[in-house]
Formats: C-alpha cells, sequence, structure tokens
C-alpha cells in the first residue's frame, strides 16, 4: 500500500499482511470522509482478494501479492475521493442477494427492506399474486419479492434504458429472467391499461430537489440523479403513483412507497383524497423513522 501520498514513512520495507492493509486503510479512509471506514475497507479488501470477508480473518498473516497491493491502491484513492465502495466493487448486498450496480442505478439501501418485507409479507396471503414496482434500479425489490414469491408473476418499469438492462443482468443472475416483465418508460405509461394488480411497489425519487446540494459527497457526485430528485418538496413522483395507483390495483390491492421520514404526513393527506384509496398507514425502519406509506384499494362496496 505505498503511494507518496498515503504511505506511512516507517513503513517502506515492512510487509502488507491483510491484518496491516485492514487496519492502515481503515484509520486512511476514517480520515478521509467515510463513516464506515472498516467495513468499507474489508469489502475493497475482499474483493481485491477474490475471497469472503470472513475469510480475511482467518487470513490475517498472509501478505498481499504485489498486483493486489497496486488495485487495493487504487480502490482506496478512489474511496477518499467518496467514490461509493458498490460502484467500486460493482455489486450490494440487499435482502440477502447480491445486487450488479453501476452508476447508472441507485445502490440499494438497508432502508428499503422495510417495503420488501411487508411486500412480501402480502404476498404469502396471495395464492399467485401479481406485482408491479415503478422504478426498478437495479431490480433489487422486484427480483427479492420474485425469489421470495414463488408463485408470484412481476411487471416492472423503469425510464432508464440503462438500469433495465442492469436490472435483467441481475434478474438472470438470481434465475428470475422467466417470472419478471421488464418494460421502459415513464411510470404507468407502458403498462396496458387493462392490467391490474395485486400490489403495486415504488422507491421513486423522492429527495427534494431544493436538497440535492446537501447529500452525501458519495450520494451527490455519483449517484444518478434521474433517481434522486423528486422535484419539489420530492412529491412530484410520488403524487403521479398516488394519483394513477388506483387505475392498475385490483379491488383490496395494496400500494407500498418508499417514502422520506418527514414526507409522511403529506403522502397520507394525498392517498386520503383519492376516491379509490384508502386505510393509508405508516411504516417504519429499523431506525424507527417513518420509511414506507401502505394504502388499500377500495372494494366496490366501500
Amino acid at each position: 500500500m505505498t503511494t507518496e501520498s498515503t504511505q506511512p514513512a516507517q513503513s517502506q520495507n515492512e510487509v502488507w499482511t491483510v491484518r496491516r492493509v485492514i487496519e492502515w486503510t481503515t484509520g486512511h479512509l476514517k480520515t478521509n470522509g467515510s463513516d464506515s471506514p472498516r467495513l468499507d475497507t474489508e469489502i475493497l479488501l475482499a474483493f481485491v482478494r477474490n475471497c469472503d470477508r470472513i475469510q480475511l480473518y482467518t487470513r490475517f498473516d498472509e501478505p498481499l501479492t504485489d498486483d493486489q497491493r497496486n488495485r487495493m491502491r487504487e480502490l482506496v484513492k478512489r474511496r477518499a475521493a467518496s467514490e461509493p465502495v458498490a460502484y467500486l466493487v460493482g455489486y450490494r448486498e440487499f435482502y440477502g442477494l447480491d445486487f450488479q450496480v453501476t452508476p447508472d442505478v441507485l445502490i440499494p439501501r438497508p432502508d428499503t427492506e422495510t417495503l420488501v418485507l411487508e411486500l412480501i409479507d402480502i404476498g404469502k396471503t396471495i395464492t399467485a399474486p401479481t406485482i408491479l414496482e415503478l422504478g426498478t434500479g437495479s431490480g433489487c425489490i422486484a427480483i427479492s419479492s420474485a425469489v421470495n414469491l414463488p408463485q408470484s408473476s412481476v411487471t416492472t418499469v423503469d425510464l432508464s434504458s440503462q438500469a433495465t438492462e442492469i436490472a435483467r443482468n441481475n434478474a438472470a443472475k438470481h434465475e428470475m429472467t422467466n417470472r419478471i416483465r421488464f418494460l421502459q418508460g415513464d411510470l404507468f405509461s407502458p403498462v396496458p391499461p387493462s392490467e391490474t394488480f395485486d400490489i403495486i411497489a415504488s422507491n421513486p425519487p423522492y429527495v427534494a430537489e431544493e436538497e440535492l446540494d446537501d447529500l452525501q459527497t458519495d450520494v451527490r457526485l455519483y449517484e444518478p440523479r434521474l433517481a434522486l430528485d423528486g422535484g419539489p418538496k420530492g412529491m412530484v413522483l410520488l403524487k403521479k403513483i398516488i394519483e394513477t395507483a388506483g387505475n392498475y390495483l385490483k379491488p383490496a390491492g395494496t400500494l407500498l412507497l418508499e417514502i422520506s421520514p418527514e414526507q409522511a404526513d403529506d403522502v397520507q393527506q394525498l392517498i386520503a383524497a383519492q376516491a379509490d384509496l384508502t386505510d393509508a398507514c405508516v411504516l417504519r425502519d429499523l431506525s424507527n423513522q417513518a420509511r414506507v406509506i401502505k394504502a388499500t384499494k377500495k372494494t366496490i362496496s366501500q
């Protein structure tokens, strides 16, 4: 791990073992903008050594090859410049599955597992659930749902052709290609108007445009703005989905929307104003933050 700007002066002749690389890189990233320096270090080093993270701990005293040192050095430089680890290694784990990610798609977040968990719980109560996901990105929601609901059929939509291709790749990786239909377009526009679904789910862009410049550096500089910018107050796409979802839901079907915690009241009010939606409620993530809004399509008797 030698660079003119980062190598410890006393380390010229020392052996760069796994342990030493982890310790030094963790300290370096801690002072260079990473909020999870140890985890970042382990993911990068496991990637360079082509092994599982746990294997780093069983091989603490093994030295890195020159090639591994060179690759690790370059990755650490890029991470210290705020480039996300997921883009550096090309994947992110989500709901127990690995997903290919590139700068064309938003990096899956643990918070989104709140939506997936609820979707799967609902889907298990339906014999052969039909699911529509809007804004699929990497496909993590659609694919996780399909894997865990073997009798389901899933339709996804994304505006970006690049994101659609990434999602297709991930579906193929997890052998879900025959279970998921990929459509490209703006929200409901490519969905046949005659189709209805048991569940509609979306993690749409919901960052307020006035807050985009205040995002963390790694998000602001590297993740696709198309997947982040929700317009004024972050509500533009949420509003469009809420106003249209009833046309594509079966009676008693479920709408699931990921939101920013401060949007919970506004989103619930939007749902309450829809003649065909009811029972809006808030689901909280592991940090006890409002993260998902669930609503139901009214039945004829309602």
